[in-house]
């Protein structure tokens, strides 16, 4: 694999590819990689991340199947994807092959687990667990993969955000009078779906930077990754005795795509102008906006331990990108 240019602040931090006939948009995220300037646009684009990809949980989790509503919007979000990969950015250089080949492998993992999971356990259970275990090994992979250092105060920030989240899905599950048989196996999935996030967060960034123009990595992400989940969705929709509407079905695919490319887009450029793991813990303040959401829109009950433990995560948050 080609070594990538890092945008991280005091980690390892190779010659950037050339970038040739980019537009004016990526000429100007790509001057801002390693500078305090780039550091503040990519707290604010992990910050965004995070209240969309709460709301992107909740569109999979809501009234549909998780798995036709995750296929409805990978549809979506890849055949919008395609006239901008196509006719739009730079075409990806050779080397990108086997990286977009080996980060559809990992999304796919990702998605089939955290479907599975979605279907065995409670949304407001499942994701806090989900989006625990991410952070932990993304920090972990980024040291590996990209020399990136937390610091003591920031390992600190990361002990009390993960106990927020984990503390949340405990209160939940001990709370939680539905699908008590099959939580133990909901649970496991959740945190082999984190360790997937980890796995997709850290590849994605090494994808992002290893091509000349940041846009290229995220229009033929989204079109690739796009190309699974509708089979998967169709096939299962075929075979049901009582089949969805498809007009409700597809609206949602439509609103869920469009909030992908934003979360998704958001975070993938975050990793490029600055630190993986910073970017990867800010975003599982998610977590918080995931009880709201599940209080305000799934009329899940929310109380003021929750509210406590909401405030541990975003706490360590906090903690994280100060003592960084």
């Amino acid at each position: 694999m080609p070594r990538t240019p890092s945008g991280a602040r005091g980690g390892r931090q190779p010659p950037a590819p050339a970038l040739q006939k980019a537009p004016r948009l990526s000429e100007w995220l790509i001057s801002l990689e390693g500078t305090e300037a780039g550091h503040q646009l990519a707290l604010a684009l992990a910050v965004m991340a995070a209240i969309l990809h709460a709301v992107f949980g909740a569109l999979q989790k809501g009234r549909h199947d998780p798995w036709l509503s995750r296929g409805a919007i990978d549809a979506s979000y890849g055949l919008m994807a395609a006239p901008f990969a196509l006719f739009v950015v730079p075409w990806p250089e050779p080397h990108m092959w086997p990286i977009f080949a080996t980060v559809w492998v990992i999304h796919v993992g990702y998605k089939l687990l955290q479907a599975q999971a979605y279907t065995k356990g409670s949304y407001t259970v499942v994701y806090p667990v989900v989006r625990g275990t991410g952070p932990l090994f993304t920090v972990i992979g980024a040291y590996l993969l990209f020399g990136e250092i937390f610091t003591p105060v920031q390992w600190m920030g990361v002990a009390v955000l993960l106990s927020g989240i984990y503390g949340l899905a405990v209160y939940n599950l001990r709370h939680l009078q539905a699908d008590r048989q099959t939580l133990p196996l909901a649970l496991g999935l959740a945190v082999a779906t984190g360790i997937f996030v980890a796995l997709y967060t850290t590849f994605d960034a090494y994808g992002i930077r290893a091509t000349a123009d940041p846009f290229t990595f995220l229009a033929w992400f989204f079109m690739i990754d796009g190309a699974f989940m509708p089979v998967i969705a169709a096939l299962r929709w075929r075979n049901m005795a009582a089949r969805p509407a498809i007009a409700p079905l597809m609206l949602r695919g439509v609103a869920g795509g469009l909030i992908a490319f934003l979360s998704f887009g958001s975070v993938m450029l975050a990793t490029r102008l600055d630190k993986v793991g910073e970017a990867a813990v800010l975003r599982e303040t998610s977590t918080v906006f995931a009880a709201l959401i599940g209080w305000l829109v799934l009329k899940e009950t929310v109380g003021p331990r929750r509210i406590a433990l909401m405030s541990l995560i975003a706490l360590g948050a906090v903690i994280v990108e100060v003592g960084g």
